[in-house]
């Protein structure tokens, strides 16, 4: 019989249920067997799950079928404050969905979802689709000719661009990325709606990379706390400790920590509660842990690798 950790799911079934997770507690954390009940009254459910087929989905115990997370989603949607859209949620669930089953080609929408929604990002954050969007598009890796559009500095190299290429048609078909090319070149490209050419004039490269970063390191973070309950501890105390730590960011950091409110979220975050406490408290649990990250590789490469981390306390090896 597995220990309770050798239980929890990782990687992309913990990004799975993490948003399952959230959408539960938005919803006013119904108890499963209520949960179970609204879907078995809806005539549109895919599925007829048990309370304790919901429980088993929302805590990760098992990576349900389709069906079942789609009526668990559209079942919560509407009972979060503001409601959310049943469509939209489910839509965002199901490339979560797929990410667990097929990887990273998964996460991402096929060409008919993209033309459908577009790229997403409407909530500030950066989705496959755009990072992608951004790499197929010729604009980013040359200086097209003048008639076609304005001089402008590329911002990855051609060789870059077509690993990149390369690996999408190995990983989508080629059909999928000439289609997407096509949309691009054809007006629907990450940025159009600002109305500069190619919308990457006004790209703020350095805020994000930044923010990647920050997002990235924030989703190691959890996945170390979920497996090292004491690694918060242990790592404050390496701060401590360090003695070629900035002058400025202690300070910053010892200013934070006179906030007693702020202490009481950082102390009492675990990974269950993480989207429950303070942007301010995510900060002060990165600089906790994390002593340096970056600085940013290639656009093309896997966030592990273009964002290599420093712990404070070095991650322990893999038996």
């Amino acid at each position: 019989m597995g220990t309770p950790d050798e239980s929890r799911p990782d990687g992309r079934h913990q990004e799975l249920v993490d948003a399952l997770q959230e959408l539960h507690r938005a919803a006013g954390e119904l108890s499963y067997r209520k949960v179970s009940a609204l879907i078995r009254e809806r005539d549109d459910a895919l599925s007829g799950p048990s309370h304790e087929t919901v429980r088993s989905a929302i805590n990760g115990k098992q990576l349900p079928r389709w069906e079942t997370v789609r009526d668990i989603v559209v079942a919560l949607a509407a009972l979060c404050s503001p409601p959310r859209d049943e469509e939209t949620e489910a839509g965002r669930f199901l490339l979560l969905w797929r990410a667990v089953r097929e990887g990273e080609k998964g996460a991402r929408k096929s060409f008919q979802e993209l033309a459908n929604s577009g790229w997403g990002g409407e909530d500030g954050t950066w989705t496959p689709e755009m990072i992608m969007g951004i790499l197929v598009n010729p604009f980013s890796a040359i200086q097209i000719a003048p008639g076609l559009a304005v001089p402008h500095e590329p911002i990855v190299s051609e060789d870059v661009w077509i690993r990149a290429m390369e690996r999408f048609i190995e990983e989508d078909g080629a059909e999928h990325a000439l289609r997407v090319l096509l949309h691009t070149l054809k007006g629907d490209y990450i940025g159009a709606t600002e109305g500069t050419p190619y919308g990457y004039q006004d790209m703020d490269r350095e805020a994000m990379d930044a923010f990647a970063a920050f997002r990235h390191g924030c989703q190691e973070v959890r996945r170390r706390l979920r497996a090292e309950p004491n690694l918060l501890a242990e790592s404050i105390r390496a701060m401590r400790a360090d003695e070629t730590m900035d002058r400025d960011d202690r300070a910053g950091m010892l200013e934070n920590e006179s906030d007693l409110g702020l202490m009481r979220e950082v102390m009492i975050v675990t990974p269950d509660t993480w989207d429950e406490v303070s942007e301010e408290a995510h900060h002060m649990v990165f600089g906790y842990l994390i002593k340096q990250i970056g600085p940013p590789g290639p656009l093309s490469l896997p966030d592990a690798e273009r964002f290599p981390i420093l712990w404070r306390v070095p991650e322990p090896a893999a038996e």
